[in-house]
């Protein structure tokens, strides 16, 4: 059991691992495919990954997090089951991805970029989200 304010620091750290390992895979294969059409596509890639899908997931679970009653919550509780059985899907697609060579380096590169640079964003964002818990808290 933690506090509940530490289930937002627990979601960023999950969220900003996550996203450091998405963004380095596509950085590792983009030095391959340097081209301003991947640059923007990265770009795209992340714009719609931010607005579409984490900066709404980020908000809705700090506030949730926020109206928990009880102050000792189980440190799991970072997130619903919903988004754990989305993140197990991506994990695992994506690892299916890379192994089974089911796209092309390129299209990894760009797209990994994006979406790591959304995810590790998504992990700032609930750090932040902690520490202004934190500073009402006091």
């Amino acid at each position: 059991m933690v506090k509940k304010l530490n289930l937002l620091l627990i979601a960023s750290l999950v969220w900003m691992v996550a996203g450091f390992n998405v963004l380095k895979i596509g950085l590792d294969l983009y030095s391959k495919y340097l081209s301003p059409l991947n640059y923007l596509l990265s770009i795209v890639v992340f714009l719609i990954f931010w607005f579409m899908i984490f900066h709404k997931l980020t908000v809705k679970h700090t506030k949730r997090i926020r109206e928990y009653e009880d102050d000792k919550q189980f440190f799991l509780k970072f997130f619903d089951v919903k988004s754990f059985i989305i993140m197990a899907v991506m994990m695992i697609g994506g690892i299916l991805i890379r192994v089974l060579h089911l796209l092309p380096e390129q299209f990894i590169a760009f797209f990994y970029t994006g979406l790591g640079a959304a995810l590790f964003l998504a992990g700032l964002l609930f750090g932040l989200n902690y520490f202004k818990e934190k500073k009402k808290v006091r």
